[in-house]
This record gives C-alpha cells, sequence and structure tokens, in this order.
C-alpha cells in the first residue's frame, strides 16, 4: 500500500467535501431548497446512466460518468455562475483554471493528470463523450425549470427565445433527442406562462 498516495487522495476528498455547500440557482423538484453542486453532478452522472442511448453518437459511459462527476469540482473556489447571468461569466474561466489546477493537484500525479485531463475535455466539448456530458449538465436544469415553474427562468426573466438559443447547441450536439423533448419543454413552459 502506498501511503502517500492514500494521504493526496483523503486530502482530495475531504476538499471536495466542499462542494456540498456550493448553492446553485435551480431548485429542487420538490421546490423546498436549492440543490447544491454535489448533489447536481451526482444527480447528472445518474442521467448519463439512464439516458446514454439517446446520445448522439457511441459514447463510453464510464468516462461520462466521471466527466460529470468531475466538472463542477472547480466550483468549490470558483463559484457557480449562474448559466442566465452571461455578464457574471466574465473572468470565470480563468477562475476555474486555478481552481482545477490547486484542487486536481491534491491527488497522487497520475490521478491528478487523469481528472485535469477529463475536466478540460468536458470544458472543450469535443469529444463525443464530453458532448454528451455537456448536453446532460443543460439538460437537467431545464428539466428542473420545467418542473417548477420556470424554476430560474422566472428568476432572471429568460424569455423563451433565449432559453432556446442557450440551451439548442449544447443539447443538440450531444443527444438530439433530448433537444427535441427540451424544446417541447421550453415551448410548453413559456407559452403556458403567456396564456396565464
Amino acid at each position: 500500500m502506498n501511503l502517500a498516495n492514500l494521504e493526496r487522495q483523503l486530502s482530495f476528498l475531504r476538499e471536495i467535501d466542499q462542494l456540498k455547500s456550493v448553492v446553485r440557482m435551480s431548485p429542487l423538484i420538490n421546490q423546498s431548497r436549492r440543490e447544491n453542486s454535489a448533489e447536481h453532478s451526482w444527480h447528472l452522472a445518474m442521467y448519463a446512466l439512464v439516458l446514454a442511448e439517446h446520445a448522439a453518437a457511441p459514447i463510453d459511459v464510464v468516462r461520462v460518468v466521471k466527466m460529470l462527476l468531475i466538472h463542477d469540482i472547480v466550483e468549490i473556489d470558483a463559484g457557480d455562475v449562474p448559466f442566465h447571468d452571461p455578464s457574471a461569466r466574465a473572468g470565470q474561466a480563468e477562475l476555474e483554471q486555478q481552481a482545477a489546477e490547486r484542487i486536481f493537484s491534491l491527488l497522487p500525479d497520475v490521478q491528478a493528470a487523469e481528472f485535469r485531463s477529463l475536466w478540460s475535455e468536458f470544458e472543450a466539448a469535443e469529444s463525443d463523450d464530453a458532448r454528451f456530458a455537456k448536453a446532460l449538465d443543460r439538460f437537467q436544469p431545464l428539466v428542473h425549470n420545467a418542473a417548477t415553474g420556470g424554476g430560474s427562468w422566472v428568476e432572471c426573466q429568460v424569455t423563451e427565445e433565449q432559453a432556446l438559443a442557450r440551451y439548442r447547441l449544447p443539447i443538440e450536439r450531444g443527444a438530439p433527442a433530448l433537444w427535441e423533448e427540451s424544446a417541447k419543454l421550453i415551448q410548453e413552459f413559456f407559452h403556458k406562462a403567456k396564456a396565464e
């Protein structure tokens, strides 16, 4: 047993416990509170396992799950920036890069390199695995918003046109069938909201 590796791994695992304290804008579907980033990551991993057949191309679901469990760890340092507030995203990429360096470096070198590589692959969204992971990262909060009377759409005063524009490309690239469902959910919500 490599005790030095074990200590670094435990240090990393203690550190990422902080992800449970990063509160997102998305409400839980029961609307009792907002979800945290650790819950979001777990839920996305479940989305990957359940919805893998809807990926646009063949994927390695284990790699996708790894990406989804890792993708928001940087929010421990960089915070969660609301998707519907583009002005708040200024400088966020740099903060997330710095966070990735610090947090993943807690791990033994081989694991640190693997996690950092998976995180970077997710961010670039160029591989089939990453495109599907990115699609799910957009799809899950969309499902929450549709199921909670608008959630962050209402809070951020998002229009139907903005919702369609912000979600379409990442979801359609990674999972066209999920985009069809997404467009339907968006249209149903906004048409109902206009009628009320």
